[in-house]
């Protein structure tokens, strides 16, 4: 008698559930066990705000963490059993802060955009850049992710199928009688937000640390991202935040404690907050009736631009080139450069001065 197939229609319906709600490997229900899988996570953030050595634990790896050079790639594996092909996770890691942002093109590709996540690291110790940070950096990423999405998929994420796995990752994050489910904005892959160097943020006045705690959970809140605080100095913060990048990248628990208080570092997991229970935002000194807001999002960015005024730009638009940034320097190449820029300068005179002769 031949042997019948064990999976039945409603296994296969019910794992397919299962992939779309734990985040693992693909939307195909009836992928090859033996067959290991692979995802993109894209970690960006605040320049020197510690998004390689949050990157570094989560690899296991006891080195000292180096500045990131523009775009740098390595990759994770995780065996899901014993004698089979293990799981992949591409890491890319953006350097340069905001200067650098267009390179997101390079992770952010058409065949790995449907197994890709982002995981953004702001730097707490510095509020007056950080709302500047995630605007910045989610705006080049989702735009990425848009173009990405737009251009033609493999096989297996054409058509209406794909289309309803990258608006089921946004809808999955609220149950649908949740009263916030119209109010966000869900970025269309998963996202993951680290507030660093918490050690020095617990130093500031209550006040501020307030204004920060309940922004921060609203951007996590609107853009239905999970949302945590880490510091270096503290291996309880990094083994959570290493368990978050974890489940981005292999489909692993991510955890379900909720931690609001502002005196302690926040753990937030997507669609774990509310609207009613984050309030309106903190306010320092500034009147709320008199600000003149297009939508939720922009009110909650003047108010928290009011307690904290952003940086200047200027330093930004220089650092666009590279070579100019004081976190690459090198000092024999940069005196090679320099005097080759002396050479050009040179030769570009005397260019000028032949051909004011030939004109005369």
């Amino acid at each position: 008698m031949p042997k019948m197939n064990a999976h039945t229609l409603w296994d296969l319906a019910a794992a397919e559930v299962r992939a779309e709600e734990e985040g693992t490997c693909g939307d195909e229900a009836e992928k090859d066990a033996h067959a290991g899988c692979e995802r993109t996570v894209v970690f960006m953030g605040s320049k020197a705000g510690g998004k390689t050595t949050i990157l570094l634990r989560f690899l296991d790896r006891d080195e000292a963490p180096k500045p990131t050079l523009a775009l740098e790639y390595t990759f994770g594996r995780r065996a899901r059993g014993h004698n089979t092909p293990k799981d992949i996770a591409h890491l890319w890691e953006l350097g340069g802060g905001m200067s650098l942002a267009d390179l997101v093109q390079i992770p952010i590709t058409s065949p790995h955009v449907s197994d890709l996540s982002v995981v953004l690291v702001v730097d707490l110790s510095k509020p007056s850049a950080l709302w500047g940070t995630v605007e910045k950096l989610l705006h080049a990423a989702l735009s990425q992710v848009e173009k990405a999405s737009a251009l033609p998929q493999r096989p297996r994420e054409s058509g209406r199928h794909h289309q309803q796995g990258q608006q089921s990752r946004g809808l999955r994050i609220l149950p649908k009688e949740h009263p916030d489910r119209e109010l966000i904005s869900p970025f269309p892959v998963p996202l993951l937000l680290i507030g660093s160097k918490f050690d020095v943020f617990q130093d500031f006045e209550s006040e501020k640390r307030k204004v920060i705690c309940k922004t921060l959970r609203f951007l996590a809140h609107y853009y239905g991202a999970s949302l945590i605080f880490t510091s270096s100095k503290s291996e309880t913060t990094m083994s959570k935040a290493r368990s978050f990048v974890s489940h981005l990248a292999f489909g692993t628990e991510r955890g379900k404690s909720v931690s609001t208080d502002p005196s302690k570092p926040l753990v937030v997991p997507a669609g774990m907050d509310s609207l009613s229970q984050i309030g309106s935002p903190a306010t320092v000194d500034v009147d709320i009736g008199t600000l003149h807001a297009r939508n939720p999002l922009d009110l909650w960015k003047k108010v928290f631009e009011r307690v904290f005024p952003p940086e200047s730009t200027k330093e930004h638009a220089e650092l666009k080139d590279p070579a100019r940034d004081p976190q690459y320097k090198e000092p024999l190449i940069d005196s090679m450069r320099a005097q080759k820029d002396q050479e050009l300068d040179q030769y570009k005179r005397e260019q000028a001065k032949s051909w004011k002769g030939l004109e005369i």
